[in-house]
C-alpha cells in the first residue's frame, strides 16, 4: 500500500473509534416494521398498518408474496393475507432486505455508479446465500438472504469518505484495498448502531476472514462465505483458488471442487432471489 492509502485507513479508523463517521440510516420504513414485530401483541394487521404507509413497498410485498418463491395455491390479494401466509418474523427480514436499496444513493454519476457495483453484488450474495442456507433448517433463509445483501454495508461510508481524496478515489485499486482492509470495521460499527442481532454483525466482521475455523456448527459467516466464494465469478472478488481448504464449505456439507449453481434448478432459484430486488 502506498503511505496516502496507509494515512486514509488511519483516518477511517480514527472516524469509527471518535464516531465521526458518516453512517448511512436504516430506512424509516424498516425501522417501524422492526420496531413493530418486537412488539408482544404484533399482528399480521398491526404490521400491515406500518408497512402500507410505504405504498411502494406494500406493493412490492404482495409481488414477493405472489412470487414463485413464496406463492402457495392461491393468490395474496392484499397486504395482511400476504403477511398471514409469509409470518411475522420472515416479514420483518423481507421488509429490510427490500428497503435496503434506499440507502444506495448518490451525490454524482461516479459515486452512483460504484453504488450500483455493491448493490449488484450484494444482490448476488443474498441469493447465493438463501439458496445455500435452504437445506440447512436449523438456519433461517431469510435472515442469511439479509446478511448475504448487507455483508459490504462497511463499504458505502469508506466510498463517501473516499470521494474528498481524488488522488486514491481515481486509483480503483488501491480504494478496493482501502474497502476491504477496513469494511468489516466499519460495518460492525454501522449495525451496532442500527441494534442489528449479534449473527448479522458477526457476518460483516468475519465473512472476508477465508481463514476463520471456529468450533460452532454452521452460522450465517460460513453461508456469506460460500455465497462470496461461489459469487467470484461474478463480483470478482478476490478468494482462495483452493476452495476446500475454506472451513465453511465442509461446515455446510458443500463440495469445494463444485458451485451450487452447476444444478440447472438452482440457478432458477437464484435469478428468482435475484428478481425481488431488482
Amino acid at each position: 500500500m502506498t503511505y496516502n492509502t496507509d494515512e486514509f485507513l488511519s483516518q477511517i479508523r480514527e472516524a469509527v473509534a471518535t464516531e465521526q463517521l458518516f453512517l448511512p440510516s436504516l430506512p424509516d420504513i424498516a425501522v417501524k416494521v422492526q420496531q413493530e414485530c418486537e412488539k408482544p401483541n404484533a399482528t399480521a394487521q398491526s404490521l400491515a398498518e406500518a408497512i402500507s404507509i410505504d405504498p411502494a413497498l406494500s406493493v412490492r410485498m404482495l409481488q414477493v408474496a405472489n412470487s414463485p418463491l413464496y406463492r402457495s395455491r392461491s393468490l395474496a390479494d392484499n397486504l395482511q393475507m400476504a403477511i398471514t401466509r409469509l409470518g411475522l418474523g420472515l416479514v420483518k427480514n423481507l421488509v429490510i432486505s427490500l428497503a435496503m436499496k434506499q440507502i444506495y444513493k448518490a451525490s454524482n454519476d461516479v459515486l452512483e455508479e460504484r453504488f450500483k457495483e455493491l448493490w449488484l453484488s450484494s444482490i448476488k450474495t443474498a441469493a447465493l446465500s438463501r439458496l445455500l442456507t435452504a437445506s440447512h433448517k436449523e438456519l433461517d433463509t431469510e435472515l442469511a438472504m439479509l446478511a448475504g445483501l448487507t455483508h459490504n454495508i462497511g463499504a458505502l461510508p469508506i466510498l463517501l469518505l473516499a470521494e474528498d481524496e481524488d488522488e486514491l478515489f481515481n486509483a480503483p485499486d488501491e480504494l478496493n484495498k482501502v474497502i476491504l482492509h477496513c469494511q468489516s470495521e466499519v460495518g460492525a460499527h454501522i449495525f451496532r448502531a442500527w441494534n442489528f442481532p449479534q449473527p448479522l454483525i458477526d457476518v460483516v466482521s468475519e465473512c472476508l476472514n477465508f481463514s476463520r475455523n471456529n468450533s460452532s456448527p454452521a452460522d450465517y459467516v460460513d453461508v456469506v462465505q460460500v455465497a462470496l466464494v461461489q459469487g467470484s465469478i461474478f463480483t470478482g472478488l478476490e478468494c482462495p483458488d483452493d476452495w476446500s481448504k475454506i472451513k465453511a464449505f465442509s461446515k455446510l456439507g458443500i463440495d469445494g471442487s463444485s458451485n451450487i449453481l452447476d444444478i440447472e434448478e438452482n440457478k432458477i432459484i437464484f435469478d428468482e432471489t435475484q428478481s425481488l430486488f431488482k
